[in-house]
């Protein structure tokens, strides 16, 4: 979960949720590649936070009884081999642009967890098979992995409500070009725009739904999930414009 302090309570973003946003902000780039590969690399930007550890207790909860942001959880094993298990059945494609969103996640935990160690290697061997059975090259790979973790790190940064104030930009991350983009939101609840504008259209919006929680601490999983079924939902959307 992406967790954000609201005035009064949480506001609360499903992983899946914040990656089907990832999704929308790639749909609106030029296409990359034959349709076939375009609709993958579309299908793996909106999974690539699936199969979540499912809530065994006091999982979804911080030991304050607080909801748990994802950035409090460790590395789980269990759902990054999931994640690839539940891939392979949409193809090679989007199992390699998995597999290597994987990689670039938990590569620097390697020497940390000795569980991480053969499932990262098992990774390595598995792209290098796909890319040779695939006739693509690496450097294709690289480009369309790089449009993925594009668009989820700026996806994050909208969830997240890490947009500057005042105006000021924040670098995004390199593009599937080599080029570096800046987020800015020049005007306070105003278009939102991006240095350099990479997008097909000059204005869209995207959207992500958000629940509002507002019991503070909770005893348990079970008690934080029967809030959150029961939350009220706000369709949150922002409108990118080429000129804000």
């Amino acid at each position: 979960m992406i967790v954000n302090h609201t005035p009064d309570g949480w506001q609360i973003i499903y992983q899946q949720m914040h990656a089907l946003l990832a999704s929308q902000l790639a749909w609106q780039w030029p296409p990359l590649g034959p349709p076939d590969r375009w609709v993958g690399l579309l299908a793996a930007t909106a999974q690539h936070d699936d199969e979540q550890q499912h809530w065994d207790g006091h999982y979804g909860i911080t030991a304050a009884g607080a909801p748990a942001n994802f950035t409090m959880k460790d590395f789980s094993l269990e759902q990054a081999t999931r994640l690839m298990q539940a891939a392979r059945f949409q193809g090679r494609w989007r199992s390699l642009l998995t597999s290597m969103h994987l990689s670039t996640l938990y590569e620097d935990l390697r020497d940390e967890k000795k569980e991480l160690a053969s499932f990262l290697d098992e990774q390595q061997a598995q792209q290098k098979k796909w890319l040779r059975e695939l006739k693509v090259t690496k450097a294709e790979a690289r480009q369309a992995y790089d449009l993925l973790h594009w668009c989820d790190r700026l996806s994050l940064i909208l969830c997240r409500h890490e947009l500057p104030e005042m105006g000021r930009a924040l670098e995004i991350y390199t593009g599937p070009n080599g080029q570096r983009y800046e987020v800015q939101q020049p005007q306070p609840d105003g278009p939102v725009t991006v240095h350099p504008w990479p997008f097909r259209d000059k204005q869209f919006d995207v959207s992500v739904e958000a629940l509002q929680v507002r019991q503070l601490q909770f005893q348990d999983d079970g008690e934080l999930a029967t809030a959150l079924r029961k939350a009220p939902i706000e369709t949150l959307t922002w409108q990118f414009s080429a000129q804000p």
